[in-house]
């Protein structure tokens, strides 16, 4: 699905420029450097460059010489020009996007790094189910439909809001299966087939999908390993006026970066200027593993603003994926409109769930800190052994989150990950997280949510698979299934 086609200043491409001039010859350093811009997503498809007049004094360049870097990029597929309309990216018509996750299970041999979640310790899990069996014998005498959600999950994550900096009340929370049914359901109410979202590029790869079965058009803008331009993004806004803007900023999926507090602000400004809604995915701001935890990114709001904010949350992330419990919080009376629309899929989640939710999120004060320094030693044993075994791989410890967002160095994610699942490993290449297909290919997001021994058997076998050599990228293209 094609984004709106839209522009960029001189002055905005000079900025994600390395230096050319000096560079011999000039002119095919300029396109090289952008066909690399458009490669890694830095630049999404479908974008206007600046004229070349306007390129060249930018860069303090010749005329003829940002003219024949042009021509190069078209030459290559990485460029398309009509008269009258311009120049817009592109890719090489060869540049697919292939996927190598099942959604059937691995076998057991397999190591999948396709899914950053964590476990839950056993002992946890059966001192939560003693504490609510009690509870699950009272609600079992009653009918078990709560489409908003307990009342008590409701009043226990809005006091977590609360704690965090964000003054929040139950009717505010709607409780969720999983922070994807939170997004589905935002979608559904406050978007119709053919409105324009704004998306980071790379964003969390079902997020977009539901974003494409609404049958809507995405509007990116570019996370690099500096984070995000507040420029580009102010710009794309006022351009494309999207109707909802999709967000992670903290320990973003799969960069794990955070927004700076001024870029938050920026954008708060520029989305309540062109009237979006701002749908914040905050399912690992809790993650904080070298810095203070942020706090919400609403808190950040005015009032008037902060009435376009949704913050989406989920226990997958911090506790189990196999717990499916999310949240969303928003006005009070789009959490009724939601609710009443919910009611159409599944009338409210289950209420066992519930109840251990809850039970969790009581202690989590006691567990948090353990899962966290137990993120830290896994986060070491991946990092030690990638400059062990893959040295030539760059890639910047985060600071939060679950993965490392590693620069392999070319093009070959996809021969990579297809070879890998050969040696027993699951993982996907960076194009799985692309707003569009064929971009991030040097790219690989691995999970650090395993125990270390078996990270560093992982990274072994990819080591070994990619000394045998890659052959050519399977046909078969199989649906993203990456968490």
């Amino acid at each position: 699905m094609n984004q709106t086609t839209r522009a960029l200043t001189g002055r905005q491409l000079a900025a994600l420029l390395p230096e050319v001039r000096g560079a011999r010859p000039a002119y095919r350093h300029l396109s090289k450097a952008i066909s690399a811009l458009i490669l890694e997503g830095q630049v999404a498809l479908h974008v206007r460059l600046p004229s070349e007049r306007a390129l060249a004094e930018a860069l303090r360049l010749s005329r003829p010489t940002v003219t024949a870097s042009y021509d190069l990029l078209r030459a290559g597929g990485y460029a398309r020009s009509r008269q009258g309309s311009g120049t817009w990216t592109a890719l090489p018509e060869e540049a697919l996007p292939h996927h190598v996750t099942r959604v059937l299970p691995a076998p057991e041999s397999t190591i999948d790094l396709a899914r950053a979640a964590p476990s839950l310790p056993p002992r946890v899990l059966e001192e939560a189910l003693g504490r609510i069996a009690p509870q699950l014998v009272l609600h079992a005498r009653r009918t078990g439909y709560h489409p908003y959600g307990l009342p008590g999950l409701r009043a226990a994550v809005a006091d977590r809001f609360t704690r965090r900096g964000l003054p929040t009340v139950p009717e505010q929370i709607l409780i969720t299966a999983g922070a994807q049914h939170a997004l589905t359901l935002v979608l559904g109410l406050l978007t119709a087939p053919g409105d324009r979202v704004l998306v980071e590029n790379p964003s969390y790869p079902n997020a977009l999908e539901a974003i494409r079965r609404a049958r809507l058009r995405t509007v990116s803008v570019p996370v690099s390993e500096h984070g995000w331009d507040a420029g580009i993004m102010e710009a794309t806004l006022r351009q494309a006026l999207p109707r909802l803007a999709f967000l992670m900023p903290d320990f973003h999926n799969p960069t794990g970066l955070s927004m700076p507090a001024e870029v938050r602000a920026r954008v708060l400004r520029a989305a309540r200027d062109t009237g979006t809604w701002l749908v914040i995915d905050e399912t690992t701001a809790e993650l904080a593993l070298d810095v203070p935890a942020p706090a919400p990114f609403a808190a950040l709001a005015v009032p008037n603003a902060a009435c376009r904010v949704i913050t989406l949350g989920s226990m997958s992330k911090t506790h189990w994926g196999g717990l499916r419990i999310g949240w969303l919080r928003a006005p009070s009376q789009v959490v009724t409109e939601l609710a009443a629309q919910r009611v159409a899929s599944d009338l409210g989640g289950s209420v066992l769930d519930q109840l251990l939710a809850n039970a969790l999120l009581d202690g989590v004060e006691d567990l948090l800190p353990a899962h966290l320094e137990q993120l830290r030693v896994q986060r070491a044993a991946l990092s030690g052994a990638l400059e062990e075994h893959l040295p030539q791989w760059s890639w910047r410890l985060p600071s939060g989150g679950l993965s490392i967002w590693v620069d392999i160095g070319e093009p070959i994610a996809v021969a990579l990950a297809e070879r890998s699942l050969e040696y027993g490993v699951r993982i996907e290449g960076g194009a799985c997280f692309a707003t569009d297909p064929g971009v991030l290919e040097n790219r690989l997001r691995i999970p650090y949510t395993m125990p270390p021994a078996v990270l560093r058997e992982a990274v072994g076998r990819m080591a070994a698979a990619l000394a045998e050599g890659l052959k050519a990228p399977s046909a078969t293209r199989w649906p993203p299934w990456v968490v």
